[in-house]
């Protein structure tokens, strides 16, 4: 149903989401799973990430994880509109790409700082603002040769760190509230997201074991991404597990089917999501039949870009359809920077290293070495 003073139109949904076609309403969000799966990295599934664009134009990522960067290019979206990632916890198949997004969002034309909130851990080591600074040292040769030749302001990194163990807000800006409060998930240092805008509401778990937190926080929600880990059944099967191992990890580590089910039961979303799994044929339909033994309510079992589109009336499940071989988006004024800078790189090589520079004429004809006569 078509609001009359919605400044922004509302569309028939096409079957599959292009992006760069459909502006949102102004009372309407989009979230893209950008990844799904877990920390065995594959082709076909990215490791957690999610992200969700509201009819205000803010744009959030939930999570970073490996590979997930290739799906958000794939989104044609300037780097300069994706500039906020919330972590939920620091496994590398929640933060694998976040290196990848900050420098080579750097590279595509971001001139602003990229800010990252997440939590603290038990020590201060184990945090967020420790993983951050240790990743600028991790990268520190890339980013002293990229000085001088991209924006010095879109290579800021900057690390917002808050106290997991206490629920509450840690953003607020433009009408748009995020809430963070704890998760269980193998160690102190992990949490789930509420983001309320607008009267609509995502919760996502990010990983955790079901807990009283979450049954408090994930109320009223639109949406409800929950992780759903493979049974323990799959895991004997597929990978080998004994039975109590694969029961321990299923249950105690992340969160099974049927317990994400009764977790969802609970909160009554208008939709729940479960991701955090392999989705192959011959493991989602155990996900799916654990789950409803449990929930019976409307449920998506993620994939890699789908996309929810989420307005009062209704709640829009469909696939992206994006291009392989995409180039950096950028605006016309994002892309006007690049050609004012005068510096050029502030690091050159050793003379050395410079001696050793081949020199070709105008018939690329080597000049400065005796065995390149030929």
């Amino acid at each position: 149903m078509k609001n009359p003073n919605d400044p922004k139109p509302r569309y028939d949904y096409r079957d599959h989401y292009f992006p760069g076609t459909e502006d949102l309403a102004s009372d309407e969000l989009r979230i893209i799973a950008l990844g799904t799966g877990m920390p065995l990295v594959r082709r076909s599934q990215a490791s957690a990430s999610f992200l969700v664009q509201l009819g205000n134009g803010d744009n959030f990522i939930f999570d970073m994880g490996s590979h997930a960067a290739a799906n958000l290019a794939s989104l044609e979206i300037p780097f300069n509109q994706l500039t906020k990632v919330f972590l939920g916890h620091l496994h590398i198949d929640h933060v694998g790409d976040l290196g990848e997004l900050w420098i080579c969002g750097w590279l595509g034309a971001r001139t602003r700082p990229l800010e990252v909130w997440g939590p603290s851990g038990d020590l201060p080591e184990y945090g967020t603002a420790a993983f951050i600074k240790n990743l600028k040292k991790t990268l520190a040769w890339d980013y002293r040769t990229r000085t001088g030749s991209v924006p010095e302001a879109g290579g800021q990194l900057i690390a917002h760190e808050f106290d997991f163990s206490k629920p509450g807000v840690i953003y607020e800006e433009n009408g748009v509230t995020i809430k963070s409060f704890p998760a269980i998930h193998i160690s102190d240092g992990a949490v789930s997201f509420r983001l309320e805008w607008n009267d609509r509401t995502i919760v996502y778990s990010s990983d955790t074991n079901p807990n009283k937190w979450f049954l408090e926080y994930a109320r009223d929600a639109d949406i409800v991404i929950h992780e759903s880990f493979m049974t323990a059944n799959t895991l004997v099967r597929r990978r080998g597990f004994e039975p109590h191992v694969a029961e321990m990890v299923a249950t105690k580590y992340h969160t099974s089917p049927a317990q994400a089910g009764k977790v969802f039961n609970v909160v009554k979303p208008r939709l729940a999501v479960a991701y955090h799994f392999f989705n192959d044929l011959d493991t989602k339909y155990e996900v799916l039949e654990e789950i409803r033994t449990t929930y019976d309510g409307p449920l998506t079992l993620a994939e890699d870009m789908v996309v929810w589109n989420v307005t009062p009336d209704e709640i829009i499940v469909r696939q992206a359809a994006v291009a392989d071989n995409v180039w950096p988006a950028q605006t016309k004024e994002d892309a006007a920077v690049f050609p004012t800078l005068k510096r050029g790189p502030q690091v050159v090589p050793s003379q050395w290293i410079r001696d050793g520079l081949l020199e070709f004429d105008s018939n690329m004809s080597i000049t400065n070495h005796p065995a390149s006569s030929d």
